[in-house]
C-alpha cells in the first residue's frame, strides 16, 4: 500500500514539475534575497479567469513534492481543490532552525520574528499580487517549522485560515497558548496536527496537551484534527499524513458520493435543496472557494427528491439551477419535471418546449426535451397540487378540526 502511495506521489510529481516557477524577493525583513518556487495549477492559464487558494510549504525541499502529488490526484478525482503552492527551501546550513527562532518566552524572537513577519508582510502580498489567488491560505511544516507555524496563530486576525502540524517541536508554552487562541479567534480556522508512533516521547506528550486542551474549549468555532499515525517514524508520517490533512481541510469540497447519498441525502425528511445550496455556500464563507454547483450533484439532489416524492422541491432546484446556469435547459428541466410529478401535464409539455430557446447541458439535449413535451400532450391532467399543499396556519382562538 505504501509503495502505491509513493508511486502516485512520484508520478504525480513529474506531471505538473512543469509548472513550477522560480521565485525570490528582496527582503526587507532578512537583509537579503530570499528565494522560494510557485507551483501552479495545471490548468492555471487555461482559466484566466478562476482564482485559487494559496498553501505555503515550509521545510519546501522535501515537503512539496509529496504535497504537490496528493494534490494533484485529489484535483483528478475532483475531491481537492486545486491550489497555488508556494514552497520555501529552508534546509541549508541552520537556515531552518534561524527561521524557527524563539526567545525564553516562547515568541518568534530575532532571525525568527524577521521570517514571521516576511511571510506576512512581503511573501504573500507577493504571491497575491502576481498570481490570482482566493482569500484562503493555509501553511504546513514538520517538526520545527511546524512548531514555528503555530505563531501565526498568536495574532488577532491571523493571515493563515489553515494550518497542517506534522510532527511539530513547540515552543516553551505553545501547547497551551495555541487552544486559548484558538478559542478567541472569530475567524474559521482549519486545524490538523499529526504525530508519529516512533516520534519523541516528550514530542508527544506536548501535542496531547494541545489537543486535549483544543478539544475542551465549548462551542468551537475552529474545526480541529488531532491523531498519531501507529507504525510511523519522525519522517514516514509526513507521506501518511499530508493525504488525510489535505482531506480534513476541505472535508464537503469533493462532489456528493454515493456513501454521502445513502446515508445523509436519501435520509432526510425534506430540505434536498437546501442541503445543495449550503453545501456551495460553505464552501464559498468558510474556505473562500467559489465554484459553479457540479451537475452531478444536481442529479443527486434531483434523485433524493424524487425517491422521497418531496416533489415540490423540484421547484426550488429549478431556481438554483437558473441562478447557476441561467442559460442552459437545466433550470426548465426541473421546472417541467415539478409539473409533469405534480400530474400537471400540460404545463410540463409547454415547460420542456421552452428547451428550444436554451443551451443543450449534457444530457439535457434539445431533442430529448422536445420528446419529454410529446410524450405527455395527450395525458389528461391529474393535478396533485392540493394533496401537496401545507394545511393554512390555525389562528390564535380558533379550534382545530375535531376540537
Amino acid at each position: 500500500m505504501k509503495s502505491k502511495l509513493f508511486l502516485i506521489l512520484f508520478l504525480s510529481a513529474i506531471a505538473t514539475f512543469a509548472q513550477r516557477i522560480p521565485e525570490s524577493i528582496d527582503s526587507k525583513k532578512l537583509n537579503g534575497t530570499r528565494d522560494f518556487t510557485v507551483v501552479l495549477p495545471s490548468n492555471y492559464e487555461s482559466s484566466p479567469e478562476k482564482k485559487y487558494p494559496v498553501l505555503v510549504v515550509l521545510d519546501g525541499e522535501y515537503l512539496l513534492s509529496p504535497f504537490e502529488g496528493i494534490l494533484k490526484f485529489g484535483n483528478y478525482w475532483d475531491d481537492l481543490p486545486e491550489m497555488i503552492i508556494v514552497s520555501i527551501p529552508q534546509n541549508y546550513g541552520e537556515t531552518r532552525y534561524l527561521d524557527s527562532e524563539f526567545d525564553e518566552g516562547g515568541f518568534p524572537s530575532g532571525t525568527g520574528a524577521s521570517f514571521f513577519e516576511f511571510i506576512g508582510i512581503e511573501l504573500l502580498p507577493y504571491v497575491e499580487k502576481k498570481y490570482r489567488t482566493q482569500p484562503f491560505r493555509i501553511i504546513a511544516g514538520h517538526d520545527t517549522t511546524a512548531g514555528f507555524l503555530n505563531s501565526y496563530l498568536y495574532k488577532d486576525n491571523p493571515v493563515f485560515n489553515g494550518y497542517i502540524s506534522l510532527s511539530p517541536e513547540f515552543a516553551y508554552d505553545m501547547e497551551k497558548r495555541v487552544p486559548e487562541r484558538l478559542a478567541l479567534i472569530t475567524k474559521p480556522i482549519f486545524y490538523y496536527q499529526a504525530m508519529a508512533e516512533g516520534d519523541k516521547d516528550e514530542f508527544k506528550e506536548k501535542a496531547l496537551v494541545l489537543t486535549q486542551n483544543a478539544k475542551a474549549i465549548p462551542n468551537a468555532k475552529f474545526k480541529f484534527a488531532s491523531e498519531e499515525i501507529i507504525g510511523t517514524t519522525h519522517y514516514s508520517v509526513v507521506a501518511n499524513a499530508i493525504p488525510s490533512a489535505l482531506y480534513f481541510m476541505f472535508d464537503g469540497y469533493a462532489p456528493i458520493s454515493m456513501v454521502e447519498f445513502q446515508t445523509k441525502i436519501v435520509k432526510l425528511d425534506k430540505g434536498y435543496t437546501q442541503y445543495l445550496i449550503d453545501k456551495y455556500t460553505n464552501l464559498q464563507e468558510k474556505l473562500g472557494i467559489d465554484i459553479k454547483p457540479r451537475l452531478t450533484d444536481f442529479k443527486a439532489i434531483e434523485a433524493a427528491i424524487l425517491k422521497n416524492k418531496a416533489y415540490p422541491e423540484l421547484q426550488e432546484l429549478s431556481k438554483y439551477a437558473e441562478k447557476n446556469y441561467p442559460k442552459t435547459t437545466l433550470s426548465i428541466y426541473h421546472q417541467a419535471l415539478y409539473y409533469e410529478k405534480m400530474g400537471e401535464f400540460k404545463k410540463a409539455t409547454k415547460e420542456y418546449k421552452k428547451a428550444f430557446t436554451k443551451e443543450e447541458i449534457r444530457e439535457l439535449t434539445k431533442d430529448f426535451m422536445i420528446s419529454r413535451s410529446e410524450d405527455l400532450k395527450n395525458k389528461e391532467d391529474k393535478s396533485k397540487v392540493e394533496e401537496y399543499a401545507e394545511p393554512a396556519p390555525v389562528e390564535e382562538g380558533e379550534k382545530k378540526e375535531g376540537e
